[in-house]
């Protein structure tokens, strides 16, 4: 079953294959912010990947288009609406 953790919260959850980030923060009354309801259309559920990004769904180009124009953009920038994990573990961790 894959995992995901959200390091700086300290919370671990094992989910579905397919499930994205921010449906296991929505579940589980997480704080992370997602204005457009998971449309990919903002970047308000923008998280870092700490490892295990080989365990996520590949970015899409509206999605990389988004992450762009964010300031707090860098190499483990995902949003997380669109970070869908397939197997094993994610650690993430949610911008303060």
């Amino acid at each position: 079953m894959p995992k995901i953790r959200f390091e700086n919260l300290g919370e671990s959850y094992e989910v579905a294959p397919g499930t994205s980030v921010l449906e296991c923060a929505i579940d589980q009354n997480l704080p992370l912010d997602h204005d457009c309801g998971g449309n990919c259309a903002c970047t308000t559920c923008h998280i870092f990947v700490k490892s295990g990004m080989q365990n996520l769904t590949p970015m899409s180009e509206d999605e990389k288009s988004l992450l762009e124009a964010n300031e707090r953009l860098d190499e483990q920038s995902r949003l997380g609406c669109q970070s869908r994990v397939k197997s094993g573990e994610v650690v993430v961790q949610i911008p303060e």
